[in-house]
């Protein structure tokens, strides 16, 4: 068993926040205690008592376990970048106690084989390993997959992110099954047809590298059509790592209209802009890209009015050596697990954006609802998932637990020390506590 004492409690599911103290049995929660009660009294045998571990966190907060649903672990297929436990490693050091995996593997997740093979290897891990299927065979946007058969099978949710669903007529199909299964489709928008060169936008940074890299209109033009489509369906839709300040408006008018209508923001896209990939190179390329400052600041008035629900991290490992390829060749995206909720911290907390139990709730029990996860609250006898940090702790971002450093904020310091993550009652990591 695990005692937390003193720790400042922080539930944005239930809206509770105050000095609490948690007792941990087995999985669970067993009680939530007002600061200052004797555990011993409640523990009725000899051999609990002994057994008992007591952690006093001296005012830390203590919030949900908290909940990504887009990271990529590149398992199967492309293990040299990650695998699914260098991921759950990574994930574990970030405070996340449930991920949801993207589904762009090889092979991919649309059949039963490899959706079995992800999640059994996501058992042997220490936190919650869900996982996407794809919404096409193959991810070649022809013919759905068998949505019924890999939803029965554990499917949280299908996509194929990386790759735009361009077939409007397969979308509608795609969600009117989707509905029946209560599952969400999370959907990557950006239009091939209008992208010379993807990972950068196009604009300052696609003129500094000589290239004509992603117009913002990639991504409008997308965004646009999918919600005229999902606003008269009954499927809970996704809008991915949403980068524009145009996509923000769009999805803000769909949710007027439908309270199917979700959308996710990275916290690379509310951090940086287009000028951080001429500062760093291949280390800031990513799809979709960093833009303008105006797009920056409406993804984080997104999140400030409710507009984007969620911040995920779009977690996406690549080798050394492949992101030291020249610009066009070199592979999109950076991995932000272990950095997310420092970068939620600095950039929305400190900076009076939002609360803590806002940020907390877009990082936990908002991802949590959209893909009907047990996860991202506090109560008793619910999961014992939980993370103890330090937002006022400072910390130098110079080693990762992911097998991939490709991070353009190597080097920068940031608030939030993680003490503790626990997962189903154990802990998985234990970082530095001392002050």
């Amino acid at each position: 068993m695990l005692y937390l004492r003193n720790g400042y409690l922080i539930d944005p599911a239930s809206n509770t926040e105050g000095y609490q103290d948690i007792l941990i049995k087995g999985e669970k929660i067993a009680y939530i205690l007002h600061r200052g009660t004797s555990v011993e009294a409640i523990l009725t045998a000899e051999e609990e008592r002994e057994s008992l571990t007591v952690i006093d966190v001296q005012g830390q907060y203590i919030i949900p376990g908290l909940v990504d649903v887009h990271v990529h672990f590149r398992d199967p297929g492309f293990t040299h970048k990650e695998d699914i436990h260098t991921g759950a490693r990574a994930a574990a050091r970030g405070g996340f106690t449930s991920v949801v995996l993207m589904a762009n593997t090889n092979p991919t997740v649309d059949n039963r084989q490899t959706l079995s093979y992800v999640l059994q290897k996501g058992m042997e891990t220490g936190i919650h390993i869900h996982t996407c299927a794809n919404v096409t065979k193959g991810m070649k946007g022809q013919e759905l997959t068998d949505m019924e058969e890999l939803s029965s099978l554990g499917a949280a949710g299908f996509t194929d992110d990386g790759i735009p669903l361009l077939d409007e007529t397969l979308l509608r199909q795609a969600l009117r099954r989707a509905a029946v299964l209560d599952r969400p489709v999370s959907l990557h928008e950006e239009n091939p047809a209008l992208i010379q060169n993807n990972g950068v936008n196009a604009g300052r940074a696609a003129e500094y590298f000589g290239i004509g890299g992603s117009p913002r209109e990639a991504e409008i033009s997308m965004v646009e059509r999918d919600l005229k489509v999902a606003v008269t369906e009954e499927a809970d839709l996704s809008i991915q790592h949403i980068s524009t300040r145009e996509a923000v408006e769009l999805v803000r008018q769909a949710k007027r209209l439908s309270s199917h209508i979700y959308a996710e923001a990275t916290p690379h896209h509310f951090t940086l802009t287009e000028d951080a990939v001429i500062r760093h190179g291949t280390l800031a390329k990513m799809n979709p890209p960093l833009r303008e400052e105006e797009d920056r600041l409406a993804i984080i008035e997104g999140l400030r009015d409710g507009t984007i629900d969620m911040i995920a991290t779009d977690h996406a490992p690549h080798s050394t050596e492949e992101k030291g390829r020249p610009f066009t060749e070199a592979p999109s995206g950076i991995i932000g697990l272990e950095t997310a909720l420092s970068l939620g911290i600095r950039e929305l907390v400190k900076k009076g954006y939002l609360s803590m139990p806002e940020l907390v709730r877009r990082m936990s029990c908002a991802p949590a609802g959209l893909y009907h996860l047990d996860a991202g609250y506090i109560a008793e006898g619910g999961p014992a998932d939980l993370v103890v940090f330090d937002p006022d702790r400072e910390w130098v971002v110079k080693e990762f637990a992911s097998r991939a450093v490709n991070s353009p904020f190597v080097g920068e310091t940031m608030p939030g020390v993680i003490g503790y993550t626990i997962c189903a009652g154990r802990i998985v990591y234990q970082g530095n506590t001392s002050s």
